[in-house]
Formats: structure tokens, C-alpha cells, sequence
């Protein structure tokens, strides 16, 4: 019998409920006539147990009432967290919120965690923040964990060595119920990212090289495991900046094992095991990394020292190129593709062979989920120390949490960007998703370091060009794409 894969691992633990317990019901369906495929799917599904739930204003309302009008409860309110992140203002917060629809799903979300007995971290708690870096950050989130939130980027989380994948709201209340969720066993995929990576390249550039290698489809019906040297010499915010964009890769989620770095990270948090119980935890922990004689269902090997630094130009995250590159020409890529590259140019806004440094922006956006970590800021601020925003240029930092707000302002990050010129805020999703005031203008361009270049995301008629904290600060000094690694020099 060959070995298993972390993601086996994780999720044949946790299975509480097998499609096998079910065969004979599924045979008696066939002969019975009943073949109606979703019947039949749903007889194959396991039931998982869940360890973590996370919850925020957007995605949870339907679910509370759900459990209102059934006469639910919320089965285990002490692995339930939640925060306020998709729509609190980043300025003011002591005014009224401007959006009279985001001021009443927060105050929706503040009634359900009160009346079924969830944590909340509300919006003048200083542990309020992005759900998928507060969750980290408080050592809520830990290796072999199963861990969901009504929301794309949960696979973060996976970092650590969990597996963690986003869902929808009726998912959102059946696991608030019963603690469990019925799932599809995806397959299993190893990316491998050899060598090692030269200066100014950062797990930002690694995830965006990878996603341009596979494409925005390339990991459909797939679980990636991140492994080789490069990965291994990753920070845990870099790791959980390439298991955060997995999702744009296709995959269901991506995980990292856990290692040294990730026990470093985590002893002392305050949801982390003491004295004896971390012990424990850590010996159970190792256990987890994917075995020597494993295999995956798929496997791509990615040469770390060939990646640069990227910035996307179009409107999905593998429509990216080297700084030191041109917009493609239509004529360039795969018949299959032209429509969308004619597509992307079009609402972008740019000519075929620009070079990507003549690209001016008009925004800078520091933060996300993706990218508004203490590591971020603090490389970020690297570049900018000592130098001044471009004329024309509004560029705003918004830190992914308040304790990592905190703790740029002890360190003395704050300053540094603010008197640079760039504006300071509170934390929250902010513009990555432009479910709050924070949003682009019409024709506005922007170099974000968020996760997603969609049409309208950053607001309608917005045009977003994805980088890493290093280059977003760059182009902020520059007032166009330039290459971090000139600056650094």
C-alpha cells in the first residue's frame, strides 16, 4: 500500500460519514430506475468533520436566520469566530458608516454572534481584522485542522498545513448546525518549485508565475500541496501568500506541510496549546507531511530561479507578464485564448507591445488578505523609506488586522509611509474587493497587491494590475510599473 498526502491524511481523519456506508443504497437507487445524477452524487459524498468555522457580516445573515426559523442552535459556537472585514470603513469609524447597507450587516452580525453565543471580534475589538489573517494571527488556525469560511480565500489557512476551502452560505448554516459538511474528495496536486529565488522576487511573483504556467484552470477539481526548496525557505506570510491565491488557480484549496517555520510562528499564540499540550501538538503535527512514497494525481514542476517579478495586465490573475516585458499582441497567444486577451486589452485600456514600465498608474493599494500581513508592510516600507509618492499618485495602506496596525506603528512603518505620502488606515478588506467606500473610479489604474483583477472588482470601470508589497511600492515612487530590483539596487 503506497504512502498518503497531507491532503489524504487531513481528510481521511476527519471523515465522519462515507459514501461505503451507502453502497447498497446506491445500487438499490440504479436498479430501481433512479438515476438521477445528483441523487447519486450526493449518495457518494463524504461527511467531514469541521474544526474551524469563520464567519463574517457578508456571508453569514442568511445563515443565522436559517438556524432562526429551523429552532437551531449553533452547535459549536466555540469553534465558530467571527470579525467584520468585507465592509467596515478604513477611516473615520467613529461617524456614522457611510453605506447604510454595510452599517446594517454589521449590525446584523453583532445581533446573531450575541443571541447564538459566537466570538466576535467587532469593529473597535483591536483583534478585528481580516478573517484569514486574524485567524493565524490568534493561532485559531493549526496544522491538520479542517477549516471553512463563507468566503473564496480561505484556503490561506492551508499554510499551516490544514485544509481550508471556502463556502457558500447554505454550506455556511448546515456547518453552524451540525458541525460537519458534505463533500466531493477532490484529487490531489503537487506544484514544486525548485532552486532558489533571486532578490526582489517574493511568494507574490511565485504564486503569479505558477498561476501563469497552469492558467485560471489549471487546478480545477484539485487540492495543490506547494513543495520543493523555494516553498521550504518561505516566511509563513509568504506561504500564506501562495495558499490565499490558489483559488485563482482553479484549486479547491492548497496547503503546505508543516514544519519548523510553521511551529516557530505559531508557539505562544494565544489559541495555541501550552507547556505539555504543545508538545504533544508538535509530535502529532509532524506526523502530517505527505509520505515519502506517496503520489499525486498530478504533479508540475516549476524552476524558482527562472521567476521574476510579475504584474499582471490583464483581467484575470494568469493574463501576467515579467516587469521587464510588453502587453502581449492578440495575434501572439493560442487561437482559443485571443478573445479574452482582446477582451482584457480592451478594458484595460492598453495598446499590444507597451512596455509594462511605461504603464502609469493612478492608485497604489497596500493590503488584503493576500498581502497586508506585518511582513508586507514591513517590505514595503523598505522600498519606500526615505522617498516620495509620484505627483498624481494616491496610494493608501491598509493593514490586514489591528494588532498588525499596532505593531507597523511601534515599529515605526506608519510614519515611514505617511510621510511618504501615502495614507494610513484601519484594517479591513478595503479595496481588494470594493465593498466599501474604498473603490477605484472609472478609468482609474492601480497596482494592487490584492488577489484579484477581475473586471470591476477594485469598482466598475476600475483597472487593477496585481504585484507583490516590494513592487506596489515601487510604482508608488515611480508613478508607473517599475522594477523593484533596480530600486533595491
Amino acid at each position: 500500500m503506497s504512502g498518503q498526502t497531507l491532503f489524504d491524511k487531513i481528510w481521511d481523519s476527519h471523515v465522519v460519514h462515507s459514501p461505503t456506508q451507502h453502497a447498497a443504497r446506491v445500487d438499490a437507487l440504479t436498479e430501481g430506475g433512479m438515476t438521477d445524477h445528483k441523487e447519486l452524487l450526493g449518495e457518494r459524498q463524504e461527511m467531514l468533520y469541521i474544526d474551524l468555522h469563520l464567519i463574517h457580516e457578508v456571508t453569514s445573515p442568511q445563515a443565522f436566520e436559517g438556524l432562526r426559523q429551523a429552532g437551531r442552535s449553533v452547535r459549536r459556537p466555540d469553534l465558530t469566530l467571527a470579525t467584520v472585514d468585507h465592509n467596515v470603513p478604513t477611516i473615520d469609524r467613529e461617524l456614522p458608516n457611510p453605506d447604510p447597507l454595510s452599517a446594517t450587516q454589521i449590525e446584523v452580525l453583532r445581533g446573531n454572534t450575541e443571541e447564538f453565543g459566537v466570538t466576535l471580534f467587532d469593529i473597535f475589538d483591536p483583534r478585528q481584522g481580516i478573517v484569514h489573517i486574524i485567524g493565524p494571527e490568534q493561532g485559531f488556525t493549526q496544522p491538520g485542522m479542517t477549516i471553512v469560511c463563507g468566503d473564496s480565500h480561505t484556503s490561506t489557512h492551508g499554510a499551516f498545513g490544514s485544509l481550508a476551502f471556502g463556502i457558500g452560505t447554505s454550506e455556511v448554516e448546515h456547518v453552524m448546525a451540525t458541525q460537519t459538511l458534505r463533500q466531493s474528495k477532490p484529487k490531489t496536486m503537487s506544484i514544486e518549485v525548485t532552486g532558489e529565488l533571486g532578490p526582489g522576487v517574493t511568494a507574490k511573483d511565485v504564486i503569479l508565475a505558477i498561476i501563469n504556467k497552469i492558467g485560471v484552470r489549471g487546478g480545477i477539481g484539485h487540492v495543490i500541496e506547494y513543495r520543493g526548496e523555494v516553498i521550504e525557505n518561505l516566511s509563513m506570510e509568504g506561504r500564506m501568500t501562495i495558499c490565499n491565491m490558489s483559488i485563482e488557480a482553479g484549486a479547491r484549496a492548497g496547503l503546505v506541510a508543516p514544519d519548523e517555520t510553521t511551529f516557530r510562528y505559531m508557539e505562544g499564540r494565544p489559541q495555541v496549546p501550552k507547556s505539555e499540550d504543545w508538545k504533544e501538538a508538535v509530535e502529532a503535527w509532524r506526523k502530517l507531511p505527505t509520505d515519502i512514497d506517496a503520489t499525486f494525481d498530478r504533479e508540475v514542476v516549476v524552476d524558482g530561479s527562472t521567476i521574476v517579478p510579475f504584474v499582471t495586465w490583464g483581467t484575470n490573475p494568469a493574463q501576467s507578464v515579467a516587469v521587464d516585458g510588453h502587453v502581449p499582441h492578440p495575434g501572439q497567444v493560442p487561437e482559443e485564448q485571443r478573445e479574452a486577451v482582446e477582451r482584457a486589452l480592451s478594458y484595460m485600456d492598453l495598446v499590444p507591445g507597451t512596455a509594462i514600465r511605461d504603464i502609469r498608474i493612478d492608485r497604489v493599494f497596500l493590503g488584503s488578505c493576500t498581502n497586508g500581513r506585518i511582513e508586507d508592510l514591513r517590505a514595503a516600507a523598505g522600498v519606500i523609506r526615505g522617498k516620495q509618492v509620484a505627483d498624481g499618485v494616491t496610494a493608501m495602506v491598509v493593514p490586514g488586522s489591528g494588532l498588525v496596525k499596532m505593531q507597523a506603528e511601534n515599529e515605526g512603518l506608519a510614519e515611514v509611509f505617511k510621510t511618504a505620502g501615502f495614507e494610513w488606515r484601519d484594517a479591513g478588506c478595503s479595496m481588494c474587493l470594493g465593498m466599501n467606500p474604498d473603490i477605484l473610479a472609472p478609468g482609474e489604474r492601480c497596482a494592487s497587491t490584492s488577489n484579484r483583477n477581475f473586471e470591476g472588482r477594485q469598482g466598475p470601470g476600475g483597472r487593477t494590475h496585481l504585484v507583490s508589497p516590494e513592487m506596489a511600492a515601487a510604482a508608488a515612487i515611480a508613478g508607473h510599473f517599475a522594477d523593484v530590483r533596480e530600486v533595491l539596487a
